[in-house]
């Protein structure tokens, strides 16, 4: 383990007041990773974490300081953390989870589960989403729109670039970060869909209203269901056409051809980045890392109305249709690691091949 790990291990290990030597580590076999929560964790309002403390539920409380909440755990070996909203939250949080001397995260999972930005051309609100690539939306050149050249489909542009990219060559600008395209292990993704693909995502009155007016989107016409897709991740909450046309293009660019933008968050980059760094020294495994993510709202507004209208409206069902099916979704998952530890302590569980379960 390296000086700065070390350092940064002990620092953790003062703030809060408990020494490394006290106790053994407690090995951790899942961690839901949620970010953010209106009010107290129960008994309120619920956002991301509320939903797994009370169900699974999350009955005993770690402090822990360097975050918005405590952390909850659960003696089966959920550990869940709500990491704050925006990619610096995210990172600065998962980071001081990774070296938190009380917990060994060697052999853990890690679940994202949290809402997101739907784009209506590939699915429908209360949809559940599981990621193969994210791609980070805010390292970037960005113009204002007023002041975009009229040859330019946006004012997003590559670092170290002199125009948006329209083709893989327009990336080699000379410079870029490493931590724009982080992709996710492929086959984890695909098993956990294959999970869930069949569980039915109730679809309520408040989710048909709202997807009524995306005439000419089937996907947005569609109810609810368990998919796959690809998701951007950045701090900014853009919204509208034009940027959607943005997403949809840096996706593919960054993430390759076969990938596909479909939902839009604000903390997965900050947060996969922290978990490979932590990987570098054997804290984490980038390879047990899952992203699911579900549609409460849609990334651009529908035919008539404009996009300002659009960013600040409110909430398929204040929310809570995607709220629960990020906990529904996601815990079948969890259930199937727990159940099966046995073998996916040791190896990632990968997808049935066999016709049968295509």
């Amino acid at each position: 383990m390296s000086r700065l790990v070390l350092g940064m291990s002990l620092l953790v290990c003062l703030l809060l007041a408990q020494p490394s030597w006290a106790t053994e580590p407690i090995p951790v076999k899942v961690v839901v990773l949620s970010m953010f929560e209106h009010g107290e964790v129960i008994g309120d309002r619920p956002g991301e974490f509320q939903f797994w403390v009370e169900r699974v539920p999350l009955d005993q409380q770690f402090d822990f300081p360097l975050a918005p909440f405590p952390l909850r755990y659960h003696a089966s070996g959920v550990l869940g953390v709500c990491i704050g909203g925006g990619v610096a939250n995210a990172a600065a949080t998962v980071m001081a989870l990774g070296l938190d001397p009380r917990f060994d995260l060697s052999s853990s999972y890690w679940l994202i589960s949290g809402i997101a930005g739907g784009d209506p051309q590939d699915t429908t609100l209360g949809s559940a989403v599981w990621a193969q690539n994210v791609v980070d939306g805010d390292l970037l050149y960005e113009i204002d729109g007023r002041e975009i050249p009229s040859h330019w489909p946006y004012g997003m542009v590559p670092l170290g670039g002199e125009y948006p990219a329209q083709t893989p060559e327009d990336l080699e600008t000379g410079w870029t970060l490493d931590n724009i395209h982080i992709p996710l292990n492929s086959e984890l993704a695909q098993w956990a869909y294959q999970q869930t693909r069949l569980l039915k995502i109730e679809d309520s009155l408040p989710l048909q209203r709202a997807r009524a007016p995306y005439i000419g989107y089937a996907a947005a016409q569609a109810p609810p269901m368990v998919m796959m897709g690809d998701t951007l991740s950045a701090s900014t909450y853009w919204h509208g056409t034009l940027l959607n046309g943005w997403a949809n293009d840096w996706v593919a660019l960054y993430a390759g051809e076969a990938a596909n933008f479909v939902t839009s968050n604000m903390e997965d980059s900050g947060t996969l980045t922290s978990i490979k760094r932590l990987d570098g020294v054997g804290q984490a495994d980038m390879n047990r890392v899952m992203v699911l993510r579900t549609v409460s709202n849609f990334t651009l507004p529908p035919r008539g109305q404009s996009a300002a209208w659009s960013a600040t409206a409110e909430y398929a069902g204040n929310g809570v249709p995607a709220l629960e099916a990020a906990y529904q979704v996601g815990k079948v998952v969890v259930d199937q690691l727990l159940e099966n530890w046995q073998d996916y302590r040791y190896k990632p569980p990968a997808p049935d091949t066999s016709p049968v379960a295509q």
